[in-house]
């Protein structure tokens, strides 16, 4: 009985020296510094998406899963709503869409990350016929794909007031 209970608490010393002496896996790189830079220059790709009026290339930034809150809409909720929502938008000659972020921060596990910043739009208000322009606020979140891209998954703005009269180009 003695000899049992030497070689079970002999092994069980072993056991806890072995998981003691066992190294943590290697942290995986730091690539939030480029992932913050991937997800600046797929915003810069598009808001040239929405300056050429390609609204399939402007969707595809999001995820097909993802959530976009538009001012004055519903959610739109998936790539194709979303894409439709655009294609709307884009039938107005004046609209225009702007924005830069002024803040992206990726999660440590380089899975996550969230833009903020600031947006100008243009469109025409259907009532008066006149262009008018909102500023504004967004935030976007972003999830990484499995092939590394980035991709929204929750994008939101709002209004820093109503939009305004835009005032005519001058000649």
């Amino acid at each position: 009985m003695l000899n049992r209970s030497i070689f079970t608490l002999a092994a069980c010393g072993t056991i806890l020296m072995l998981i003691g002496c066992t190294q943590a896996p290697p942290a995986p790189p730091d690539t939030r510094e480029a992932d913050a830079k991937a997800i600046r220059d797929n915003e810069a790709s598009w808001v040239q998406a929405f300056a050429a009026r390609d609204a399939a290339k402007a969707a595809s930034f999001w995820a097909e899963n993802a959530s976009v809150f538009f001012p004055n809409m519903p959610i739109l909720n998936g790539r194709a709503a979303a894409q439709a929502a655009v294609v709307e938008l884009l039938k107005d000659p004046n609209f225009y869409l702007t924005f830069d972020s002024t803040k992206v921060e990726v999660s440590k596990g380089g899975d996550f990350a969230y833009s903020q910043g600031t947006y100008t739009m243009a469109t025409t208000d259907p009532k008066t016929k006149m262009v008018m322009t909102e500023k504004g606020k967004f935030v976007t979140v972003y999830q990484k794909q499995t092939d590394g891209s980035w991709k929204a998954v929750a994008d939101i703005d709002n209004a820093d007031g109503p939009a305004v009269p835009t005032p005519p180009a001058k000649k």
